[in-house]
């Protein structure tokens, strides 16, 4: 598998910790379709290597000096096209998680995550898929049903829902519940492409990045 347009995956590592950027760097080199593209050791370093070598995924940490990974991940979503970002932290669900994800990351990965799955994350999230442990996915999406959403928020996630046909909301609400995919076509009796396929569109529908933010829409709608 390679980037968009068939060619190498150009990928960015942005984290303060040297011994971490140089296995990780390693650990990519491995990959044939996967070109590093470069190495930042803060957010503002970062920043400014993504704006000059325009990256397709970017593996960014989230506690970083002078400009750390939530900030460097907001001001990459405000830009046009930005490139797909994957949070690497030593923490399974902490609010800074759930936050990064909330603002569009499209991937999650511990930095102890075994080799295999840090590539295989990075060609996920190039082709435009997610990656997050399905573990950890279910951690965050109880703590999004923590509080009252603002009405506004209700309001918005009501219209965005209403978009949804029966099956696809039936798929949004699994998704909410934490549920992976071979869960939710077993209990469907769909195919997994079938499925994969309903998530896709719900995500364009319900303006999400990732499953987090599908489980968001949906309890903030009042579907769960």
């Amino acid at each position: 598998m390679s980037g968009p347009a068939g060619d190498s995956i150009r990928v960015v590592i942005v984290d303060d910790d040297a011994l971490v950027r140089t296995a990780l760097a390693m650990i990519l080199r491995d990959d044939s379709a996967i070109e590093l593209a470069g190495e930042a050791a803060d957010g503002e370093a970062g920043l400014e290597l993504i704006e000059r070598v325009a990256p397709d995924v970017v593996l960014m940490d989230i506690r970083m000096p002078r400009l750390d990974g939530l900030e460097a991940l907001s001001r990459l979503r405000a830009k046009p096209a930005p490139p797909k970002v994957i949070v690497l932290t030593t923490f399974d669900a902490d609010d800074h998680v759930l936050r990064a994800l909330r603002d569009g990351a499209s991937g999650f990965l511990l930095k102890h995550t075994p080799p295999a799955q840090i590539v295989e994350a990075v060609h996920k999230v190039a082709a435009g898929d997610h990656m997050l442990s399905p573990s950890v996915t279910a951690q965050l999406i109880a703590r999004l049903g923590d509080g009252t959403p603002e009405p506004q928020r209700v309001l918005d996630a009501q219209s965005l829902t209403g978009t949804l046909t029966d099956r696809e909301r039936e798929v949004a609400v699994a998704v909410g519940e934490g549920k992976v995919n071979a869960e939710i076509a077993q209990e469907l009796y769909l195919s997994m492409a079938t499925i994969k396929a309903h998530v896709s569109r719900i995500m364009v529908k319900l303006d999400a990045t990732n499953r987090v933010q599908i489980a968001n829409r949906v309890r903030d709608a009042g579907l769960l």
